[in-house]
């Protein structure tokens, strides 16, 4: 799919690409830690790193959202040359996760270390890599057009808290809701299926997690002079998880109601997608030994597409070096659902409390708690004129068909969509195994290179595609 009319983008984005590197190692180096307060002078930093690049690519708006309770924002903006040109919001984030286990880096996190094509360092893929992306992409897009201003006007909004789960992000969208105005979305914090098969994501699961508590009693007591006569708590709440799931399937009442089935195309495409399941077990199933999951899907669809409720931790009792014989007062599971379209958060939490009411034997009381109001799930339709744009720009930047995909994990793009009102669409050039929250975290470099140049011909196609 090679052809003279992408070689402009390429090579301004290969004449920009040192320097390019060279900013986001600086970057990198600013360790913004948006969950840890200890960190939340470095968040300050990140930004202003941001502005003070943004200032020196010829931005003409920019400002650093600091004056409420969400940790600072950076948005900027640049009109188009054409006043009536459509109006594109860019969305990413500049906290980074934490960096623990240290003692599992090869190199300190906020030392960035390049090796051949590699960069390593917390924040190369996630996300200030893909943030720094779309900055390259504008300069490219000026250099390859001879233009003083975008194709389209362009607004550029970071977040601080995504690694916190966007808590402030709705009180962002509403006092800044006439900045943020805009025809598109275009969200920058995905991946590509692999180096070699390119995608374009189509949608992110939801999230909703909690925790369910069993109470027995006020104190532990005695197995001996108690046990046989009054409920576990124990007990009772591992029967519970064990209710969750029968034959792979959800047992919460309702709970596959609103689940959108994927059309025949979307699953076709992940199909022809490369795959190794014993692979991805290997890489990616943190040492399990087997697949599993609900019956009737791929090992791709149940990631994508389908949704799940997990137990991610459990405690009761005690749980120290040798043995203390005692019936628990307590017992609490730790649980979080990936939801998918069209399943609300609120809605799933009315089904939890259904089936834990259900479950819940007598003498045993039982509470139930949210982390925060979830978030919405959201995907966009493959056939949307925009998103079909975004596969053009990807197929033009990497010489080859692009397939669409979806993402398993969860992000803002729900929330983002429902406040503007207008199509998201996803661009991201990073790669499942980057390694992100996790030790040696890493980005390749000529992936992000032609992720810019896709941008760069986005911004020259959108006119027309969304007149």
């Amino acid at each position: 799919m090679a052809g003279d009319s992408h070689h402009p983008e390429r090579a301004a984005v290969a004449a920009l690409s040192d320097s390019f590197v060279a900013g986001l190692r600086e970057w990198i180096k600013i360790p913004s830690i948006g969950v840890d307060p200890a960190h939340r002078v470095d968040v300050q930093r990140s930004a202003e790193w941001l502005a003070g690049q943004l200032r020196a690519d010829g931005w003409p708006e920019i400002e650093i959202w600091d004056h409420g309770p969400a940790l600072p924002a950076v948005y900027a903006c640049w009109p188009a040359e054409d006043p009536k040109a459509p109006t594109v919001l860019v969305y990413g984030h500049h906290d980074v996760q934490p960096v623990d286990p240290v003692e599992r880096w090869h190199h300190p996190p906020f030392e960035p270390v390049t090796s051949g094509d590699e960069l390593f360092g917390r924040g190369a893929s996630d996300d200030k890599g893909q943030v720094a992306m779309h900055l390259l992409a504008v300069k490219a897009h000026l250099a390859a057009t001879g233009q003083n201003a975008p194709s389209v006007t362009l607004k550029l909004f970071v977040e601080g808290e995504e690694e916190s789960g966007s808590p402030h992000l709705r009180k962002l969208l509403e006092d800044h809701s006439e900045d943020l105005v805009c025809d598109l979305v275009v969200f920058t914090d995905t991946a590509l299926h692999e180096r070699e098969a390119p995608t374009v994501t189509t949608g992110q699961r939801g999230v909703l997690g909690g925790e369910i508590t069993f109470f027995g009693g006020t104190d532990d007591v005695h197995s001996g002079r108690a046990g046989g006569a009054i409920p576990n708590p124990a007990t009772a709440l591992a029967k519970l998880v064990g209710a969750l799931h029968v034959d792979g399937r959800i047992q919460l009442p309702g709970f596959y109601d609103d689940v959108r089935e994927p059309t025949e195309q979307e699953r076709a495409d992940y199909a022809s997608l490369p795959f190794d399941e014993r692979k991805w077990l290997a890489h990616n199933g943190g040492g399990a030994q087997a697949l599993a999951g609900e019956p009737g899907y791929t090992t791709l669809e149940r990631l994508w597409i389908r949704p799940t409720a997990e137990i991610n931790g459990l405690s009761s009792g005690y749980t120290g070096p040798g043995l203390k014989t005692i019936i628990p007062a307590s017992a609490t599971a730790k649980i979080s659902f990936r939801l998918v379209p069209d399943q609300l958060p609120e809605k799933v939490a009315d089904q939890l409390r259904s089936f834990v009411a259900e479950h819940t034997p007598e003498g045993i009381r039982a509470e139930i708690s949210f982390r925060g109001d979830g978030v919405p799930p959201y995907a966009i339709s493959p056939d949307d004129p925009a998103n079909a744009t975004v596969r053009q720009a990807v197929e033009l930047a990497f010489d080859q068909p692009v397939r669409f995909a979806r993402a398993g994990g969860s992000g803002p793009a729900a929330v983002l969509q429902a406040w503007l009102g207008v199509p998201l669409v996803y661009l991201g050039a990073t790669l499942p195994d980057d390694r992100v929250h996790a030790p040696n975290e890493r980005v390749v470099v000529p992936l992000l290179l032609k992720g810019a140049e896709a941008a760069a011909h986005l911004w020259r196609m959108l006119p027309e595609r969304l007149a």
